[in-house]
């Protein structure tokens, strides 16, 4: 099983930060949002497009940052399509550090979480966003 290998996750964060999947803004969009991270230059914006039934059907993206902010923002679009702004919404930290499956350090971290802090402040608040950072 992948769950414990890291070389895996490691070839996989390598793979979406070199072949972005979602890579270009969308327009028209039904959400749009950008954030950075101060400590390191990373910055990531973010577009979607929903159906007449609120899912998520389109991702689109664009910034530049690190490796693993950019593998970040590829696998976070590929998770979103067929969501509901709900279902986003009550995404965690976990579940976006589960994406990448490797250990990070601290410095790291942010990079990793660029994209759901995009997402979530956008979406709810910079207050929510707190919350889901500190692991609330």
């Amino acid at each position: 099983m992948f769950d414990n290998d890291t070389s895996f996750y490691r070839e996989l964060i390598l793979d979406h930060a070199q072949n972005q999947r979602n890579w270009g803004l969308l327009t028209p969009n039904d959400f749009d949002h950008a954030e950075s991270n101060p400590l390191c230059g990373d910055v990531l914006h973010l577009t979607l497009q929903l159906d007449a039934h609120g899912v998520i059907q389109s991702v689109g993206w664009a910034g530049h940052g690190c490796a693993i902010s950019q593998a970040s923002a590829s696998l976070l679009g590929e998770t979103l399509v067929g969501k509901t702004f709900a279902q986003v919404a009550a995404l965690r930290r976990e579940d976006m550090l589960g994406l990448l499956g490797i250990p990070l350090t601290p410095n790291r971290m942010k990079c990793a979480l660029l994209p759901l802090k995009t997402l979530l402040v956008g979406l709810v608040d910079q207050r929510h966003w707190e919350q889901v950072e500190d692991g609330e």
